[in-house]
């Protein structure tokens, strides 16, 4: 695809015919897209679609070349879902807690100890859940792809002292992304909440701008967050994962056949990223102890009490609705 100024994309929803015509237009490539992440070129999910993309430049003869930007190399989060949307970027990958900024809806597989295991979050996610959140995002004018990439269970690190009780939060300045849904639930815990973007987590955290943070492992590792950071608590407060978004005009540009071939390769790669965070995270405990973080195990039944004395689960309930809360607690059972 031909080169298109930022200025001009990011004008908003008449720049979308645009991608389109220029990608048609395109030189002997056909259709160079870009692919944007928020994370380390190590992490599984970068790996897993840098393979996707070479499988699908080689099965469509080079008529689809991917470009892959990791580690926030084209902006913040909020930048880079509006640059998806106007068409400067084709693919991106988002935290769901994240997309909720555009699609409320996305933000429910967040609920605060929801989930107990990663097969009860795929269960939910591949199942009657995803689908309601895949259809609220399709209706807010993206394209979202089929399978969640694993961002797996976060937990809290700090510089100051473990978490091993809701006590413990109070008053802890913590970083936290742009999200109502993680300002709302520290919020109800005591903690100070500070809203950073990931690209500036590791000087936020060396400079105690905060003292804590919370991550999966594998993002706790490949960002070498264990490096200003002294405590690991394993809450797994919330289980996370990235949807992969397309710009519709960019991706109705492609013949039919280059779209299944990208619907297939992405999916194969969503399903290898899981494996693979998987392994990583089972590893990793025993690694980030090595580079001399101290781990400490927690039990969920306060923290969820916790957050149903403050008024957490019935205030998500009455903002996602009935009918998607009862989807949420046909896997997760009832929460209060």
């Amino acid at each position: 695809m031909k080169n298109i100024s930022r200025r001009g994309l990011i004008a908003g929803a008449s720049a979308l015919p645009l991608v389109a015509i220029n990608a048609r237009g395109a030189n002997a490539a056909g259709f160079r897209y870009k692919f944007a992440t928020n994370l380390p070129p190590a992490h599984p999910l970068n790996t897993s679609n840098a393979a996707a993309i070479a499988r699908i430049k080689a099965a469509t003869n080079g008529a689809l070349d991917i470009t892959l930007f990791p580690s926030s190399q084209l902006g913040t989060d909020p930048v880079m879902l509006n640059q998806v949307r106007s068409g400067a970027i084709q693919f991106f990958t988002l935290s769901p807690l994240i997309l909720s900024t555009l699609v409320p809806m996305a933000a429910i597989n967040g609920v605060g100890f929801a989930f107990g295991s990663e097969a009860q979050a795929f269960a939910a996610m591949d199942g009657k859940l995803g689908a309601l959140v895949r259809g609220a995002i399709n209706k807010a004018g993206l394209v979202v792809f089929d399978k969640i990439y694993d961002n797996g269970f976060r937990q809290i690190t700090t510089s100051t002292h473990p978490i091993q009780t809701p006590d413990d939060l109070a008053d802890l300045r913590i970083r936290v992304p742009p999200a109502s849904l993680w300002t709302s639930m520290f919020t109800d815990f005591g903690a100070s909440p500070t809203t950073v973007s990931f690209n500036e987590v590791y000087t936020a955290l060396q400079t105690h701008l905060v003292d804590a943070q919370e991550n999966p492992l594998a993002i706790i590792s490949t960002a070498k967050l264990y490096e200003v950071q002294k405590y690991c608590s394993m809450t797994n407060h919330m289980w996370d994962g990235f949807w992969l978004l397309a710009n519709p005009a960019a991706f109705n540009a492609l013949p039919a056949d280059i779209q299944e071939i990208a619907k297939r390769e992405f999916a194969r790669a969503a399903l290898e990223q899981r494996v693979e965070v998987a392994k990583l995270t089972s590893g990793l405990q025993a690694s980030l102890k090595g580079h001399g973080l101290v781990f400490n195990n927690t039990t969920p039944a306060p923290f969820r009490a916790k957050l149903a004395s403050a008024g957490f689960y019935a205030t998500w309930k009455a903002k996602f609705g009935d009918a998607a809360w009862s989807t949420l607690e046909d896997y997760t059972g009832t929460l209060a």
